[in-house]
């Protein structure tokens, strides 16, 4: 597998389309923390990390959906920083989804995080993917 954040973002992608409630990922760390973030912006219902299984892991995610119209909480997931083009932004460059109503999760020297904390940081980084 060459791109394994764009794997972990198609698992999911495709999981919101076929209305599953849980979909399994094998896990790495840039992973987790991706998770961590869609866990604490509300776009997942809950996480779990399995590490029992093999040395890799998994994580198993629960996604969130409307009770009542059972709309999905990810309207879309879009892979921006590729292997084969790679893409930074510094905090005068740093992308605002839709308005602000979307994340972008950026890996930076203070870790994976959120456009909104890595303006609050001052800090650059590459940018990931878009949530919204």
């Amino acid at each position: 597998m060459t791109d394994p954040i764009a794997d972990f973002l198609t698992r999911l992608r495709n999981a919101v389309k076929a209305k599953h409630r849980v979909v399994e990922i094998p896990a790495s760390k840039i992973k987790k923390e991706m998770t961590k973030i869609l866990k604490d912006k509300g776009y997942i219902l809950s996480y779990k990390f399995d590490d029992e299984k093999n040395y890799q892991g998994s994580i198993k995610i629960a996604l969130k959906y409307h009770p009542e119209s059972g709309i999905p909480a990810i309207k879309g997931l879009k892979r921006i920083s590729k292997p084969g083009l790679r893409r930074y932004a510094n905090t005068d460059t740093m992308p605002r989804v839709l308005n602000g109503l979307g994340v972008a999760i950026l890996s930076t020297s203070k870790g994976v995080i959120t456009d909104k904390e890595a303006r609050e940081l001052n800090v650059g980084g590459e940018v990931l993917c878009y949530v919204y």
